[in-house]
């Protein structure tokens, strides 16, 4: 069985320790103020810890008594996927059988945030738009130019994680910033569990239920089977241009069913002669329109699971807040 991993923070002395959720809430006796670590130093520990969890009976800690930190902490990068699934490259109005390159990007490490904590908007933001995403948690230094297969990947990759890319469209598409319109504080909920696979179990990541609720109503549901460039193809891509660290993050991309929605053809080319300030203006009135983007005290529900449940990454419920 893969070994769930939490990061908590004790209510009433603020210590912030690890823990393995198997039936319960089991510390883990290791000082790692980060997920690398964690995943250097805690990891092991956690491991012999599961081969017989009845010996740390004294290790037991409630449920009431801690909150739910991300598993994943910063310092670390967050590399991400755009339109990697063929019903978002539709909605977006490309061609889902288009393999021409891997859209990839940066999120900032400051939009980490814990699993339950509320999605806070800037004021100035008018698109808010919801992204449930598969975490793929590197479990190791790459630090030069590395081959990453289906047989291998269990070298390179501890575990998988839920994630959710948070993002301002209006900042995103009108200005070009893809980087600051998915980085603003609170824009990437996290976890809550840091799900280390064995070996034979990686190839769960093929076969994984993404969902995610807005105020009860199912928005997003897809596989990642059909991921159209698959995380070991993007670790190996990823390697020949940036070094990647135990504890870095790829967000393998959004399902369709977001809230942006992109104009026709026509209308994109009559936008296209229009001035920009003007053209900008339109679309972002029109995106609003449609009523599908986070507003002020929506509720997003989002989870990931395999369909015989034997993977299970556990429910993220974020509140939304506008300052």
């Amino acid at each position: 069985m893969p070994i769930k991993i939490i990061r908590y923070k004790n209510k009433a002395t603020d210590y912030v320790g690890w823990a393995i959720f198997e039936g319960g809430i089991y510390s883990i006796d290791c000082e790692c103020e980060s997920t690398h670590s964690f995943l250097n130093t805690g990891l092991p520990v956690a491991h012999k810890m599961i081969n017989d969890l009845s010996v740390y009976e004294k290790n037991l800690i409630s449920e009431s008594d801690i909150d739910i930190l991300s598993p994943i902490t910063a310092p670390c990068r967050i590399l991400c996927q755009g339109s990697n699934y063929p019903q978002s490259r539709i909605e977006t109005g490309m061609d889902p059988n288009d393999k021409s390159f891997n859209t990839l990007f940066h999120k900032s490490d400051a939009s980490i945030s814990s699993p339950n904590a509320e999605i806070i908007s800037p004021s100035h933001v008018r698109l808010l738009d919801y992204e449930v995403e598969l975490g793929i948690v590197i479990g190791t230094d790459i630090h030069k130019e590395t081959t990453v297969t289906k047989d291998n990947i269990h070298k390179f990759v501890a575990g998988i994680v839920l994630a959710h890319d948070v993002t301002a469209r209006d900042i995103q598409i009108p200005q070009g910033q893809y980087f600051k319109g998915k980085s603003y504080r609170t824009f990437c909920p996290l976890g809550p569990y840091l799900c280390i696979l064995k070996k034979d179990e990686f190839n769960y990541i093929d076969n994984l239920e993404l969902k995610l609720f807005v105020n009860g109503e199912l928005r997003q549901a897809d596989n990642s089977k059909n991921l159209i460039y698959s995380p070991f193809e993007t670790i190996t891509e990823l390697s020949q241009v940036t070094n990647l660290t135990a504890g870095d993050l790829l967000l393998t991309g959004s399902p369709g069913g977001g809230a942006l929605k992109v104009p026709s053809g026509a209308i994109v080319k009559m936008l296209g002669l229009l001035p920009d300030k003007l053209k900008w203006k339109m679309f972002i009135n029109k995106q609003e329109g449609n009523g599908k983007y986070l507003k002020h005290g929506d509720e997003v529900i989002s989870s990931i699971s395999s369909a015989d449940g034997y993977i299970d990454l556990g429910t993220q419920r974020n509140r939304v807040r506008f300052d």
